[in-house]
């Protein structure tokens, strides 16, 4: 798949997002906000029928992705929400969700480290001895430090939806510069549905703004 519709197919967990929030959260969003919603679907359908590289294994997995994201998000702001109520002050510094966050992703990461034999082939690659491999790792880590601290932070100030609505902005630089980096094959139809995709995040950012 091309990383613009990648990133415009990503707008459906916007719409997965908003609907989780409602059953957990018995939060209503307003008409401006669901018409948005249903533009960038309109994108995504549009975008897939006009993708000169499409192939339904990756749109398959970017559908899961979509789902997995949402459920996320949601699942994130929940536990915070539970564990600030479990506390004597009803308080939970980021830094704290930071580390209760990562602290559990370890036990599903070494069972697929052990899986997947990762350990053997890190052992005897050549990527060890590289010094620019331990600088981008490092990097690396340190960006995914920053961005759990922020996530957590962002989700403390506003709402799932609201987190989804940030993420899905970046599409508009990300979509024209994956197009043009990678010379990804395209036509008028294609670009005209990634921009309208583009568009609707845009107006679902000022529906939420409105609302």
């Amino acid at each position: 798949m091309q990383v613009a519709m990648v990133t415009i197919l990503k707008n459906v967990t916007n719409l997965i997002t908003a609907v989780g929030e409602m059953y957990l959260f018995r939060k209503r969003h307003s008409t401006k906000v669901w018409g948005s919603l249903f533009l960038m679907i309109l994108s995504a359908f549009c975008g897939g029928f006009t993708d000169l590289a499409f192939h339904p294994v990756g749109y398959t997995w970017q559908i899961f992705n979509c789902f997995f994201t949402a459920a996320y998000s949601l699942t994130l702001r929940k536990v915070m929400d539970t564990a600030k109520a479990s506390t004597k002050s009803g308080q939970l510094s980021e830094f704290t969700m930071v580390l209760l966050n990562n602290a559990l992703s370890f036990p599903p990461a070494i069972i697929l480290i052990i899986a997947f034999s990762e350990t053997k082939y890190l052992l005897h690659s050549p990527l060890m001895l590289n010094g620019g491999f331990w600088v981008a790792v490092t990097l690396s880590g340190l960006l995914g430090l920053a961005i759990s601290f922020t996530s957590m932070w962002f989700l403390h100030q506003t709402s799932p939806t609201t987190y989804s609505l940030v993420g899905s902005l970046n599409k508009i630089p990300l979509s024209l510069f994956g197009i043009i980096l990678f010379n990804a094959p395209t036509n008028a139809a294609n670009i005209s549905s990634i921009l309208f995709g583009c568009f609707a995040g845009v107006l679902f950012a000022r529906a939420k703004m409105l609302g």
